[in-house]
């Protein structure tokens, strides 16, 4: 509970017991059209949410409106809060005394499940950990009904495929201290029950070290939804070591999904080859991207989809026409489930279903795997399609508190009463004519308003000339408003029929919904079929435009690329400026590249381009390319680039050292390393010798296919299972060219003082640097 002293009265009585429920929650209190919030909860979210700090009775209040709820809760979630909304459990204009409320729902940042709280092409998960006999991990994503279990070895795997999920929340037993994304919230140790798995499946997998923190998720759920959480149809084990391993480190050097300056989606490898149409589809092609496979068969199944839909673009072009009609089935279908969509978005699940035959139906002549067991898959519920289609009208109300839901037509009751509302209109607008007539006041009108329902107005001049049956109602500035016996009887019906007809719609709104609902395990496995047929068609897009070529991937330890582009620059410079390079790697003669020559020349580029490639390879795209080998890659690891840790304390030079020292310890002969300048952040010498040491040992111990690039030229002479490679330049009058290519053969210079020309150094210090480095060179 909150410390301070609120007063006695009903209403703040009927508040502080709600907020006894909730006390870790920012409690918004219905009142009116205005959603309050009192005493500390005031004061906490009043800056967050920039509202005017007020009070009453000495109690600190502010309130935001009704319609604008999800605007402002959004504001307090992206903070990490703990949101609880109380809502009027009956019409105020009904209660006697004090309105009855309730808490209806909670929102916490990984359990949110409104559209518009949510971002459209990522997942919004919430993971629970328990510690014993290695790491269980469940993760869940309650706007789509996704629910994963899988167990890691050790707490760096723990936190290299936390890092991966990004999760918005994360639940641990008490006492479990852990460095993950999102927020940390403490659950007690009863509520890690593998029987609540059972309790809601009916049955569980096997997975013994997972299934406690899967039956917390399942519970922190249903405390926060207030009901037990439908959408979770199936509960799904993965393993991790069944895909291709980017640690935190791996996604941010190779800007996966944002870049390292300024963490844009743009100039992104994500963003190169998204061309996915639905939102479901874009987090599928997301999760493919930052869990590339491993399984050279699994690989090749999705290969096996893009090449035909590559091959095949009139296929192509009809599959994605079709998917531009589907919304984003899953968030959808998760809403139905938990009875909480409105009429609006059970409309736009009723169009997705008719218009998924039309994407279906180009794959019924296929021939590849993915596709043909696609046609299988999705289930596109005629049934379910064709009574949302009859019963909705067009655009239905975005609330089911409006009328308007249904088709003239979907239910006798239903029509017979909006015709006496109907005709109740056309009976107002006769008894106006014959008012008129009676009185012989043509400015006399019939009206209506929400508090005094309807009245016959006059002008108070010609007030003291109406019969006898008009009783006054209402007095205003320039007019008089009466009712007559004849108007009230009217009203009486007319407000009669649109009452009950509006009543009779919310029930039939919550029956549909029902029936839908209980489709809810098909409609998921039709949803996320479509959004695997979207990630295909992308993959296919992306590669019909680059103009990308299908790898070849094994299990070997080979990896050779002819004409290799970088996907990302590429689109950036244009096809025609890119310079393409090869590449060569393999097991034996070919582990250790050594790459010598200047800044700027590409060495980085190269470096990236080929991690890219190989990442492509394995989720199953085509790559930029003339022709590419991928043997299969377990990890990739990358030392690329300068940054500090001020925060943990740690300098450039210290961070550089402990990915080092990650990637000598972790990886394997499958491992892909690119390391880049490693050294360079302390003394000559001492880098010098960090750096042979390194690369000796990546070099005899880990046999790692490994890229190096360095300035050290002391290395190029020194390392017996080095194959030496260089950035080109040419050079003309004391000029120096980037030519962009790597060659074999290495490097003697790193024209260091010639790349701090170009970056602007004045005309002084440059002829300084020239005549230093003249001279310390002549000193060998």
């Amino acid at each position: 509970m909150h410390s301070m002293t609120v007063p006695a009265t009903p209403m703040m009585t009927q508040w502080a017991r709600l907020k006894a429920e909730e006390p870790q929650a920012l409690l918004l209190f219905r009142l009116g059209d205005f959603y309050e919030l009192f005493a500390e909860d005031a004061e906490q979210a009043a800056p967050i949410l920039e509202l005017v700090l007020t009070g009453r009775d000495g109690v600190p209040m502010c309130g935001v409106p009704h319609h604008a709820l999800d605007a402002y809760v959004g504001k307090l979630i992206e903070r990490g809060l703990r949101v609880a909304i109380a809502e009027q459990m009956e019409d105020p204009a009904l209660a006697r005394g004090l309105v009855q409320r309730a808490i209806v729902r909670v929102l916490t940042p990984g359990t949110v499940q409104e559209p518009d709280l949510l971002p459209a092409g990522t997942p919004s998960y919430c993971c629970a950990v328990w510690p014993e006999g290695g790491w269980g991990l469940a993760v869940a994503d309650a706007s789509t009904g996704e629910l994963l279990v899988t167990e890691l070895a050790d707490a760096e795997a723990l936190a290299a495929e936390l890092d991966r999920l990004q999760p918005r929340e994360v639940l641990l037993p008490p006492g479990l201290e852990l460095e993950a994304p999102g927020v940390r919230t403490s659950l007690p140790r009863e509520r890690f029950d593998p029987s609540l798995v059972a309790r809601h499946f009916g049955e569980v997998p096997e997975g013994a070290v997972a299934l406690p923190a899967a039956g917390a998720l399942l519970s922190y759920l249903e405390e926060v939804q207030r009901d037990r959480p439908r959408q979770f149809t199936a509960i799904t084990p993965y393993s991790a070591d069944r895909y291709l391993l980017l640690d935190p480190v791996a996604q941010r050097n190779l800007e996966l999904t944002r870049r390292l300056v300024d963490g844009a989606a743009a100039g992104t490898l994500l963003h190169a080859i998204d061309h996915t149409l639905t939102a479901m589809g874009a987090r599928r092609l997301r999760a493919w991207l930052l869990q590339p496979l491993t399984d050279p068969k699994a690989i090749h199944a999705r290969l096996d989809a893009v090449e035909e839909l590559v091959g095949r673009p009139l296929l192509l072009d009809a599959l994605r026409r079709g998917l531009r009609g589907i919304h984003d089935m899953e968030r959808l279908v998760a809403r139905v489930a938990c009875e909480r969509c409105s009429p609006r978005e059970l409309g736009a699940l009723a169009r997705s279903l008719v218009a998924l035959p039309g994407a279906l139906s180009p794959l019924l002549a296929c021939s590849s795997e993915l596709l043909t067991a696609a046609v299988v898959a999705a289930d596109p519920c005629a049934d379910v399609a064709e009574r949302l289609s009859a019963a909705l009208v067009d655009e239905p109300p975005p609330t089911a508190g409006e009328r308007g839901i249904f088709r003239d037509g979907w239910d006798p009751a239903l029509d017979q009463l909006r015709a006496a509302a109907r005709d109740g209109r056309g009976w107002l607008a006769e008894l106006e004519a014959r008012e008129r007539e009676r009185t012989g006041i043509r400015t006399l009108k019939v009206g209506f308003n929400r508090v005094f329902g309807y009245y016959l107005e006059v002008g108070r001049s010609r007030a003291q000339d109406l019969p006898a049956d008009y009783q006054r109602k209402q007095t205003l500035a320039s007019a008089e408003r009466f009712i007559t016996p004849e108007l009230k009887g009217l009203e009486e019906q007319i407000l009669g029929a649109e009452e009950r007809s509006g009543r009779l719609e919310q029930a039939m709104f919550i029956d549909l919904r029902k029936q839908v609902a209980a489709r809810a395990a098909a409609l998921q496995r039709t949803a996320r079929t479509v959004a695997e047929l979207d990630a295909l068609g992308s993959l296919a897009e992306a590669a019909a435009r680059g103009r990308y070529v299908r790898p070849a991937v094994d299990l070997s330890l080979r990896l050779t690329v002819r004409g290799g582009r970088h996907p990302v620059l590429e689109q950036a410079l244009g096809r025609t400026r890119f310079v393409p390079n090869d590449a060569e790697l393999d097991g034996a003669g070919r582990r250790f590249l050594l790459i010598t020559g200047p800044n700027m020349a590409g060495k980085s580029t190269y470096m990236r381009q080929l991690a890219l490639l190989v990442v492509m390879a394995q989720m199953g795209s085509f790559v930029p390319a003339e022709e590419a080998q991928v043997g299969i890659v377990d990890r990739i690891f990358t030392r690329v680039g300068a940054s500090d840790d001020l925060a943990g304390g740690r300098s450039t030079f210290m961070v550089e050292m402990a990915e080092v020292a990650t990637l000598l310890r972790a990886a394997t002969r499958r491992s892909l390393l690119l390391l880049d300048e490693v050294g360079r952040g302390t003394s000559t010498l001492d880098g010098l010798a960090i750096a042979w040491a390194v690369a000796e040992f990546v070099a005899a111990r880990v046999r790692a296919r490994a890229l190096f690039a360095t300035h050290f030229h002391e290395l190029t002479s020194a390392l017996p299972d080095a194959v030496n490679l260089h950035s080109a330049v040419a050079e003309r009058e004391g000029q120096v060219t980037f030519l962009h290519r790597v060659l074999p053969g290495a490097s003697d210079r790193s024209y260091g003082v010639h790349v701090a020309r170009l970056a602007g150094l004045p005309d002084e210090v440059v002829a300084r640097a020239q005549d230093l480095l003249a001279s310390l060179q002549a000193q060998g």
